[in-house]
């Protein structure tokens, strides 16, 4: 997220009460005169899609519409939010991309650092039957050091297969799910056994936009992922309030068991004494945000923290100089919160095969057993995740 801005798309998000997904459309075509399909009723069709043929598409598991209005449209929507009805939130689709990564050199040994600070290395804990979700650029599915893994995948990027053209999103699921041993240098994969759910939300360039996110969280809770990981987001100012759909869909994922794991974003830069706010979505309360630190156990230049009451760090990981996976049967090392995101998701998942706790009851044990570092809470959270 270094270097880049929030900016719309141009079309709307509308947040529906909990059940009122029918109401809800019916509300949107007598307000506005928007007419809606919802995904519930059409099979593998992307909200992109079925918005060329429609006003709006509603995502019935999340009870978010997406929407193309106009300037008199969305004056009528935004007023319907304080009045009694099924409206609880109006406000504009945001461009979202992969968080910033920084090239950095490559590491020896047989585990990477990240894997020995987080106890990864030494844990019987592989993640086996624990389904996580990593909603990014997508994987190369030819990459040997995956070979034989149980895969699922889905792309919710128009006119792009799930195939990894930008390698962001092969070198984050290396670390959540990749193996603990390879033969071309130190094995750098936490939840080596978990089942990969490889969403690709982003598109090749990197980015994409929020709807895509919410079509692969709503992906991942219908397979029944127990953790979702996202190193993406949006840059925020000091005050900017947090994404109310975003906030209430996390929180319909959490009841439904789905733990959403975020990058906190890389806008900082510390050693000029600017320290930047959490990033969207991941400044959303019920959304887990992850900072970064490096292995002498300081806070990334680059990792953002809490700066007000609207968005905090919730835990760091790893995130400074990571070695992973990278598409053409390579690797790489880069740094960035998009780095230590996957750390704390593949943790996550160590921890839900040992335990039935998911959701916040997962939260909870991921901030209990985390190692305190002598960083404030407003840069650390709870500490650095530590595997079971």
């Amino acid at each position: 997220m270094a270097g880049t801005e929030s900016s719309a798309t141009g079309r709307y998000l509308v947040l529906l009460e909990d059940d009122s997904t029918v109401v809800g459309a019916r509300e949107l075509t007598r307000l506005a005169g928007i007419r809606t399909v919802n995904t519930a009723d059409i099979v593998g069709a992307s909200a992109a899609e079925l918005l060329g043929a429609a006003d709006g598409v509603v995502l019935n598991e999340l009870g978010i519409a997406l929407i193309t209005a106009g300037a008199d449209q969305a004056t009528a929507l935004s007023e319907a939010v304080n009045a009694p009805g099924p409206i609880a939130a109006f406000e504009a689709e945001r461009t979202v991309y992969a968080i910033g990564d920084q090239p950095a050199a490559p590491v020896d040994g047989e585990f990477t650092w990240g894997l020995q600070a987080t106890r990864a290395d030494r844990s019987a804990a592989t993640g086996k039957g624990v389904r996580v979700a990593v909603l990014d650029t997508g994987l190369d599915l030819q990459h040997p050091d995956l070979a034989g893994r149980d895969i699922v995948t889905g792309s919710f990027v128009p006119g792009e297969e799930v195939q990894d053209g930008h390698g962001h999103g092969t070198h984050v699921i290396g670390t959540s799910c990749g193996p603990r041993t390879s033969q071309n240098g130190p094995g750098y994969g936490i939840a080596s056994e978990a089942s990969i759910y490889a969403g690709k939300v982003l598109g090749n360039e990197g980015s994409g936009s929020d709807s895509g996110i919410l079509e692969g969280i709503s992906w991942a809770i219908s397979n029944g992922c127990s953790v979702v990981s996202m190193s993406l987001g949006a840059a925020t100012e000091p005050g900017q309030p947090f994404s109310e759909a975003f906030e209430r869909v996390a929180q319909r994922a959490m009841a439904k068991g789905t733990l959403i794991i975020a990058a906190a974003g890389n806008e900082s830069a510390r050693g000029q004494g600017t320290v930047a706010p959490v990033g969207h979505p991941a400044n959303c309360p019920s959304i887990m945000a992850v900072g970064a630190v490096d292995a002498q156990g300081a806070i990334a230049d680059f990792s953002c923290g809490t700066v007000d009451e609207i968005g905090q760090v919730d835990v760091v990981g790893p995130g400074v100089d990571v070695h992973s996976s990278w598409p053409g049967a390579g690797y790489k090392t880069l740094s960035g919160t998009s780095m230590a995101t996957p750390h704390v998701a593949g943790i996550a998942a160590l921890l839900a095969q040992q335990t039935p706790e998911r959701a916040w009851g997962l939260w909870a044990r991921l901030a209990q057993t985390a190692r305190r570092v002598p960083l404030p809470s407003t840069d650390a959270g709870a500490g650095l995740v530590q595997a079971p």
